[in-house]
């Protein structure tokens, strides 16, 4: 049997902005405990950004997640020996994290030289709603469309 809710635990926010959301940024990019590594490759990327397109780095990178966060998912059920695809609607806190998380993944499959330019390039095509993140946001959207039939099995 499952327990309770895991706590929230309090992260810290960054030196560089003060915003706790780059913290968590950086610790979902963070390889082998190597936080100062994540957060010289975020930084430099930001300021690749900055470099490219002449806007704010961190506006660019909000607008990046704002556009891969999704808003619902499908989640597995089973419902008298067959598994039905349920679409739900995602927590805020989950929203951020898959988004995230998306980002990440999708910028350490790209082609580029080094991560920070990657995670730079990335950041620019999800801010223009393009890139691999933002077609992941956009499939998951589509299986719910796809499975809203079956919405009335959600618990």
């Amino acid at each position: 049997m499952r327990k309770g809710r895991a706590k929230q635990r309090i992260i810290a926010p960054d030196p560089k902005f003060g915003n706790t959301m780059v913290t968590t940024f950086v610790n979902n990019m963070m390889l082998d405990g190597k936080k100062n590594t994540a957060f010289a490759i975020f930084y430099d990327s930001l300021a690749l950004i900055e470099d490219k397109t002449k806007e704010d780095g961190l506006e660019t990178w909000k607008k990046a997640v704002e556009n891969v966060t999704p808003q619902v998912e499908v989640r597995s059920r089973r419902v008298g020996g067959s598994t039905f695809q349920i679409p739900q609607e995602v927590r805020q806190s989950r929203k951020l994290s898959l988004a995230m998380k998306w980002i990440i993944s999708s910028t350490r499959k790209r082609n580029g030289k080094s991560m920070a330019q990657k995670l730079a390039d990335e950041l620019v095509a999800a801010s223009k709603e393009e890139g691999a993140a933002f077609k992941k946001k956009e499939d998951v959207h589509r299986m719910a469309e796809a499975n809203k039939a079956y919405s009335h099995f959600r618990f």
